[in-house]
């Protein structure tokens, strides 16, 4: 078994750790994010994966020059959410646990691309690291395809154990056998950081595109002034809507009950979130609102 380094942060990199130390690898050291406050007090608290590694009973640090005192064979990363400096790898070869099939989805937020692009099929690849953002020969891939209704959350945590074994797949016969890897081919696709203001429904989408947004688990829109989170939701075409006078289609975000009219079709709301509450069924939400007649999500009078 291997001498590690590991390099990770949110929970997804967690579960590649874990995985890691039960093949029975050694892993001398785990590089996370330094420790984040949290509200208004003072206490600070540690990211995911540092937070399993101490329960492993592994040595931290947020130095990545502590790495080049610990004598490990490779270094892994997974979601570290920062580039590895050159000086860093020239000390220490890596290996990075990407979450997309490469090169579609370089980047820092490929399954919420993959997801908001409508793509059918994703994937992990197991890549040897450089200093360039996710361009290393791929030494491993899996696909893995992306249900239609599903929500980034689900299909990061099946990316997160589908990767971790095909780390330790690509690890068990030893650091020596790892090979130079296959040059990535094909269409080359950037996966930025998704912005705030793209979690904004535009009602003058079709539902399709929305129910995209609504999957990344923040999407939201605003009722009568306040922020709403949406958190679950559903595209439909109009006909389904079709149960009464006041189901006539209206201006995009006009409400019928737990229905908003979009650009195409209606997005039948599941679950939503009102400002300062706990999550909630939509029907409830909309009782407790006592919605009038014509009135809509996201209409263009409401205050900020």
């Amino acid at each position: 078994m291997a001498r590690l380094v590991f390099l990770g942060t949110p929970p997804a990199a967690a579960v590649s750790l874990a995985a890691l130390v039960r093949a029975g690898h050694d892993v001398e050291l785990v590089v996370s994010r330094a420790d984040t406050r949290r509200g208004r007090g003072t206490a600070r608290t540690p990211s995911p994966t540092k937070q399993a590694a101490l329960e492993l009973g592994l040595e931290v640090t947020d130095r990545l020059d502590d790495i080049t005192s610990t004598g490990a064979a490779l270094g892994i990363v997974v979601a570290y959410g920062r580039l590895v400096p050159g000086r860093i790898l020239e000390s220490l070869p890596m290996v990075n646990l990407h979450f997309s099939l490469l090169p579609r989805w370089r980047g820092a937020a490929p399954v919420e691309r993959a997801v908001l692009a409508g793509d059918v099929e994703t994937g992990v690849c197991v890549m040897r690291l450089e200093e360039t953002l996710d361009t290393g020969p791929v030494l491993a891939s899996r696909q893995v395809g992306i249900d239609e209704h599903e929500h980034v959350s689900s299909l990061v945590d099946r990316l997160a154990s589908t990767g971790a074994q095909l780390l330790v797949e690509v690890l068990a016969p030893g650091v020596d056998a790892l090979g130079a890897g296959t040059p990535q081919r094909g269409e080359v696709t950037y996966a930025e950081k998704v912005l705030p203001e793209e979690l904004r429904l535009q009602w003058s989408q079709p539902a399709a595109v929305l129910e995209r947004v609504v999957r990344l688990d923040r999407a939201w829109t605003t009722f009568r002034g306040d922020r709403l989170l949406v958190l679950d939701a559903e595209a439909r075409p109009h006909s389904v809507s079709s149960a009464g006078p006041d189901d006539t289609p209206g201006p995009p975000g006009t409400l019928h009950e737990t229905r908003v009219d979009t650009g195409e079709g209606v997005m039948e709301l599941h679950v939503v979130q009102p400002a300062g509450k706990r999550p909630m069924p939509a029907a409830a939400w909309w009782r407790g609102m006592r919605v009038e007649a014509g009135e809509r999500l996201g209409d263009e009078g409401e205050r900020r």
